[in-house]
């Protein structure tokens, strides 16, 4: 199928009066779930109300399903710099219940707990961008990021130190190889899987996808002219045909990396009329077509028809 990018026209907004709904899962039969800091998560109901669970605390960042159907939240909320935390949390969406998973991994607090992928096996991969707080979290540019994996049994495993403002992640089909967008290095990175589990050394996945800048100056960026060129890099996921979409969220696009390192603009709204800072890209639906992006600035989340079906992720198969 041909990579046919998706005009400004075709563009909707779902989920309307949400609250910094960052990323979006699609469950198994079709209920389409947003992050929401008045909650935990919210669900977008067909006649275009909320249907709010949980209360999460902190800031729900990235969310995930595991097979049961629980919603894995990844919370930023040190990202405040009032002392708050940064957990993995999974949320019971019947009860509201929510079970805190992981506030620490080898004595080190989770401040910015950014994204979690659930893999065949159950267990959770999580990307923490960075242990500073507040204004030094956003304008920090030193690799103090780290991945680690929650296992079946509770217990947690540190993967990878040393990485810039890890970010969104994901497995590829055979999981072989963990992707992760570095925002501020403005690329993804890749590492391979061993058969025990552990990572081997990361390499940038394709090209460098624009220029980088801190994200407190990002921020400050304003005009089209001016953000048009930055390449920092969010959220990523693979459709069917193994291609690995990554929002550019300061530049307002979704680029979609092809097998053979081409990079094609899917979406371009550089004027951010109805997508702004894009980001995370998730599927869902009968089909695996239907495209939702999230965004951290938005009270809705952007919907679209993407022209190849994305990868089934495991509460989807």
């Amino acid at each position: 199928m041909p990579l046919t990018p998706i005009r400004k026209d075709q563009l909707s907004k779902v989920g309307v009066g949400v609250q910094r709904p960052e990323d979006v899962v699609v469950s198994r039969d079709g209920r389409v779930w947003m992050a929401d800091q008045a909650s935990a998560a919210a669900e977008a109901l067909p006649d275009g109300s909320l249907n709010r669970v949980g209360n999460a605390g902190g800031l729900p960042n990235g969310n995930n399903m595991d097979a049961e159907g629980r919603i894995i939240i990844a919370n930023v909320g040190g990202l405040e710099g009032d002392g708050g935390s940064g957990p993995v949390q999974r949320l019971d969406v019947d009860t509201g219940e929510i079970e805190v998973l992981a506030d620490e991994i080898d004595g080190i607090p989770l401040m910015l707990s950014n994204y979690p992928h659930v893999d065949s096996q159950g267990r959770i991969w999580v990307t923490h961008s960075t242990s500073r707080s507040g204004d030094e979290a956003l304008a920090a540019g030193d690799d103090d990021g780290f991945l680690f994996r929650i296992e079946t049994d509770g217990s947690l495993t540190m993967l990878a130190t040393e990485v810039e403002f890890p970010n969104g992640i994901t497995l590829d089909p055979r999981e072989e190889n963990a992707y992760v967008c570095s925002t501020t290095g403005c690329h993804v990175l890749r590492f391979p899987i061993h058969a025990d589990g552990t990572l081997g050394e990361s390499e940038v996945y394709g090209p460098q996808l624009g220029k980088s800048v801190d994200l407190a100056a990002a921020m400050q960026l304003v005009s089209p002219e001016q953000r048009r060129d930055l390449g920092l890099t969010d959220g990523c996921g693979f459709d069917q045909e193994g291609n690995l979409w990554v929002t550019l969220l300061m530049s307002n696009r979704v680029v979609a990396i092809t097998p053979q390192f081409e990079v094609v603009t899917m979406i371009e709204d550089l004027e951010g009329e109805i997508m702004q800072t894009p980001t995370n890209v998730s599927w869902g639906g009968e089909d695996m077509c239907d495209l939702y992006i999230g965004s951290i600035v938005t009270d809705y989340v952007v919907h679209a028809r993407s022209p190849i079906p994305g990868e089934r992720l495991i509460h989807q198969r």
